[in-house]
């Protein structure tokens, strides 16, 4: 049988288990409940709380008068909060407590008169949650490139999605430090997400492949994928055991495997007791 090495930190983080524990809980009783889009980002995750009967919608206007509506983990809008109040939504806020963070520390610096600079990617639902915390002037960017060409502000404060690197986080401050008189750096990267970073750095030289499990739309996991590269590991991403490659696993004894902060203990514990049977 091979030999699995799993990262010190793998799973699920504080803010999704909290998540997911509340949403299980109230659907057992009550067999219903609303999320504006995917709770987590974990497709097999979801669809257990699915079968619990939590329903998925695209936006507000799919949510009934009245219903029982989940806030997903990577928070929401003012606005979003505010058009569900107006449809007497029974309104449970499952927000990940370091997004509210910089929810949080997003608004009272804008309040205070700095343009928002904030690190991170323009289409994940943390990124929209945060911008709608923004009354003022806000930017985001993906690097210390994009940061290069933002026009030069008096008062800048930069805020971090809270899945980014913290390398990445730096060399856009550096970036942002010459196009500005004063510049407030909130290092809102949770901690968790640093923990299952650094514990992919520590599987280099260690293991003969990386396996990443999780899901394809969670930032964080993709993150991990590309540490495990950058690191010179042969990698492969998966979601599930159906996606595992035989092919891959060829001549390789050792196989280090790692999982974003969505991704369930079940899920990880299929995943590596299929590999050491293949």
């Amino acid at each position: 049988m091979r030999e699995i090495i799993l990262a010190d930190h793998a799973g699920f983080c504080f803010g999704v288990k909290r998540a997911v524990d509340g949403i299980a809980e109230a659907l057992a009783q009550t067999r219903a409940g609303w999320s504006i889009g995917m709770p987590i980002h974990n497709p097999q995750e979801v669809a257990r709380l699915c079968a619990k009967g939590l329903k998925i919608a695209s936006d507000v206007e799919e949510i009934p008068e009245g219903a029982r509506v989940f806030i997903r983990a990577h928070g929401e809008a003012l606005s979003v909060f505010k058009e569900l109040q107006a449809k007497n939504a029974l309104i449970m806020d499952m927000t990940c407590p370091f997004v509210q963070r910089a929810q949080a520390r997003a608004g009272e610096l804008s309040a205070q008169g700095y343009h928002i600079v904030l690190l991170g990617d323009i289409r994940h639902p943390e990124i929209r949650s945060i911008q709608g915390h923004v009354d003022g002037s806000i930017d985001v960017v993906a690097d210390a490139a994009d940061a290069e060409k933002l026009p030069k502000k008096r008062l800048v404060a930069l805020i971090s999605q809270t899945t980014q690197r913290e390398e990445l986080l730096a060399s856009v401050a550096s970036a942002l430090i010459f196009r500005t008189e004063e510049l407030h750096v909130c290092n809102t990267v949770c901690r968790a997400t640093v923990e299952r970073q650094d514990a992919v750095r520590g599987l280099a030289g260690k293991v003969d492949g990386l396996v990443v499990i999780g899901g394809k739309e969670s930032a964080n996991t993709a993150k991990l994928r590309d540490i495990g590269l950058a690191c010179g590991m042969d990698v492969i991403w998966i979601e599930n055991i159906s996606e595992l490659d035989g092919g891959w696993l060829l001549g390789k004894d050792k196989i280090g495997a790692a999982a974003g902060a969505s991704t369930p203990e079940w899920l990880i514990t299929e995943v590596c007791t299929k590999i050491a049977r293949m």
